[in-house]
């Protein structure tokens, strides 16, 4: 094997995203912010009152529902771009900032959505949800800032 010269490729680390990615990511995080805004009005602004007084209103569990199955794809999808995305940027040291931000706020909301279901009691969900919805909303408005 002498002579023969070892060709190693130049070739840069690409950190796109593929499109079903990019646009499965984009869908998703229209509808957990479509769903989670529905429930924001519902519950705060929509409240059917009765001679009971205010009761839930009747769209507000299935929008719970459907703000809870695209929560499933989103952990998904964030589970898609872990290896070949988010690892390869930081070994490369690019947009550390931004993506660590990101990180932390999608831990943030992973964490008090679960919370929300399953470790908050009646005494303080309203302080879960709050801190939930106030860093959904401004995971939004950052996103769309940023574009």
């Amino acid at each position: 094997m002498t002579g023969m010269t070892s060709v190693t490729s130049a070739r840069p680390i690409s950190f796109k995203l593929e499109r079903w990615q990019r646009r499965s990511i984009y869908a998703c995080g229209f509808a957990l912010l479509l769903s989670g805004a529905a429930w924001l009005v519902l519950h705060y602004f929509l409240r059917p009152v009765s001679q009971f007084g205010e009761s839930i209103h009747p769209l507000e569990p299935w929008t719970m529902k459907f703000h809870g199955a695209a929560a499933m794809v989103a952990l998904f999808l964030i589970g898609s771009v872990l290896h070949l995305h988010i690892r390869r940027a930081i070994r490369a040291g690019r947009n550390l900032v931004t993506g660590w931000a990101m990180i932390a706020m999608l831990s943030f909301l992973i964490v008090t959505g679960y919370g929300l279901y399953y470790v908050a009691g009646e005494s303080d969900r309203s302080l879960w949800s709050l801190l939930h919805w106030v860093l959904g909303c401004t995971a939004a408005l950052m996103f769309v800032a940023q574009s």
